[in-house]
Formats: structure tokens, sequence, C-alpha cells
């Protein structure tokens, strides 16, 4: 399952920011979204994701399977690592943890309570809830922020992995993840023109 997007046009706050998208995600492939920050990643995103709607043009692709993961790592701090992946199994209505515990190397925290861990650590559980879930779109905003480079290696294989199995993933990143089957789109040539005022006196009417 891939997504298709097409002359998708995007605001942040009422203000246009990115103007006539267009892209093909197909299964066992990734893009890497780049461009500068503040240009409107985390909102072309969070579009494609279903999270917001856009100003125009179009996302086809079956919202059930896409899987979104932000800048919040969405655990729960009084859980522990387990119940955390059992908790996230469960809402998607799967069953195996394992594969995510082994591709995060979790075995040693399984029953720390998620509260209690690192910041690296509790990123690379957060991720680890991709893995949980079953859906074959990923859709991912920054996801190495707060990993050292042996976690960025976990992630980027596991990414790789997800990939082989004809998963897809969309990525915004700054980071060289290895992905010999992705993509890379600018999204700068897409930027939104600020709308141009003849007549000074308008900016007042």
């Amino acid at each position: 399952m891939g997504l298709n997007v097409s002359n998708l046009t995007i605001a942040r706050g009422g203000v246009r920011v990115l103007e006539g998208v267009s892209f093909t995600l197909d299964p066992g492939h990734a893009i890497v979204l780049r461009g500068p920050n503040g240009i409107g990643k985390t909102t072309l995103l969070r579009t494609v994701a279903g999270l917001q709607p856009p100003v125009s043009g179009r996302v086809e692709t079956d919202p059930d399977s896409i899987v979104y993961a932000g800048h919040s790592d969405g655990i729960k701090a009084t859980l522990s690592v387990a119940e955390n992946l059992q908790f996230w199994a469960q809402v998607f209505g799967e069953t195996d943890i394992e594969t995510a515990i082994a591709a995060f190397q979790l075995e040693r925290l399984v029953t720390r309570p998620a509260g209690g861990l690192s910041a690296g650590q509790k990123r690379r559980l957060g991720l680890a809830r991709l893995l949980v879930t079953g859906r074959p779109v990923w859709i991912l905003d920054e996801p190495t922020v707060s990993l050292d480079a042996e976690a960025v290696a976990m992630f980027a294989e596991a990414v790789r992995a997800h990939l082989r199995r004809g998963g897809s993933a969309l990525i915004a990143t700054h980071i060289e993840l290895g992905l010999p089957e992705a993509y890379v789109l600018e999204v700068g040539p897409y930027r939104a023109v600020a709308a141009e005022v003849d007549d000074f006196d308008e900016a007042f009417l």
C-alpha cells in the first residue's frame, strides 16, 4: 500500500506555506523530505497523514494504512516499556511486540517504567511503536531527534526491514539514513508565493 499526493496546497495558521506538491510513494520505497526549518515539512506530513485538511489538492490512500510519528514519543510514563508496546499493539489489533523490542534493543528495559527512561531510550520506545501497528505507510517527522549514532543505525535498519516487507515511508529528516530505496524530495520549490499588495492603502481595507 502506497499513497499518491496530487497538487496539494497546505496552510499553517491560515497562511499558505506550500503549493502544488505532487508525488507518489510506492510500496517498498521511501521519500525523504528536505528543506530549511519552517518551510512547512511538518505541516505537509500532518496533512498527508490526515491530521489536518489541505487547502486544495488530494491525498489518495487508505487512511487505515497510515501511522504517523511526530515530535511526541506518545508513551505513557507510568507503564513499563513492554506495557506501552502492548497497549499500542492492542490499539491497532496486533499482538507481536517482540520484533519491536529486538529492533530497538529494548530487552533490558522491558520492565522499566517509561517515565524513568533517558530521552534517547524514550525516543527508541516511541519509534518501536511503529513496528506494533501493522500499518504499511509510515509518516515520520524528524524521527532521529535525541538518538545517538547507534540508535540512528537501529532506526535506519528498522526502516529498511519495513521497506523489504513491502511497506513505505515518508520521512522528514536532515540525517543521512543510508536508504537505497529512498527518493529525496526538496520542498523548497513548492514554497507558497506571498500575496502581493499593489496599492499600499489596500493593506488597511
